[in-house]
């Protein structure tokens, strides 16, 4: 297993910026009256002491947006990522395939949570939620498969930080370029599911930061309620997983 790609877990009231890592995520701190939104690349990590704790892994398992995986796999794995994400879009490259392949062998059970804190730095203002709702709006489809290409898609065409990014109906068109039914282009198009999606997002976010000690960054991947190291230098991760000691 690679050492920790993730700078060490603060626990004072505010947070410094570690430079121990190239691969850091985006950085959000609350300081008195301030908010410093420091820009990294990636996801966003923050400090929260009333956040500290344990996850729940009841509440991992019920606001997933989607689960694959046979529900007796000897691993269980929860996967935070934020489509707005420039980090997640690497994690989706490198490892998507080998962790539906691992679900697929009946090795891992996967639990997808669709973050929306990225908003901010989309164009739109609101992408990270409206591209949650749109993936919500397939996976309530219930086609594994669909729901699979379209979280691909979406990070495969990923709009620029700051730039232009797809309203309700290119969403939707994305989804029917993959098999999505009209039903489902409808429910994207109308964004009937972007309010719940905040919601799960909040959720898990909150589940994250205590599992992480009052921190929360995307890509993460918990396992056993533990950070799994080394996400983001290719799919080895997932044969390390797989290959030892069952976590659930």
């Amino acid at each position: 297993m690679s050492k920790p790609n993730r700078p060490p877990v603060k626990r004072g009231p505010s947070y410094k910026p570690s430079a121990t890592s190239s691969r850091s995520t985006y950085l959000l701190v609350a300081v008195a009256v301030v908010v410093i939104a420091v820009v990294v690349i990636g996801g966003v990590i923050w400090n929260s002491q009333r956040d500290k704790g344990s996850a729940d892994q009841n509440v991992l398992a019920q606001n997933a947006s989607l689960i694959i995986g046979r529900a007796d796999a000897p691993h269980t794995i929860d996967v935070f990522e934020d489509f707005q994400c420039p980090y997640c879009k690497q994690f989706e490259a490198s490892s998507g395939q080998a962790m539906v392949d691992a679900a697929n062998a009946g090795t891992l059970r996967i639990r997808y949570h669709l973050l929306t804190f990225l908003n901010r730095n989309s164009g739109s203002g609101d992408y990270s939620s409206r591209a949650a709702g749109a993936a919500l709006c397939v996976a309530r489809a219930g086609d594994q498969d669909t729901f699979l290409k379209y979280h691909t898609k979406l990070y495969d065409e990923q709009p620029a930080e700051g730039g232009d990014d797809p309203d309700n109906a290119a969403l939707a068109q994305k989804a029917a370029a993959v098999g999505a039914s009209t039903q489902t282009q409808q429910c994207i198009a109308n964004g009937s599911a972007v309010a719940e999606a905040d919601t799960s997002a909040q959720q898990s976010l909150t589940q994250l930061s205590k599992a992480l000690g009052g921190q929360a960054g995307t890509p993460t991947v918990l396992s056993g309620g533990q950070a799994v190291s080394g996400i983001l230098d290719g799919p080895q991760w997932v044969a390390q997983l797989v290959g030892g000691k069952s976590q659930s």
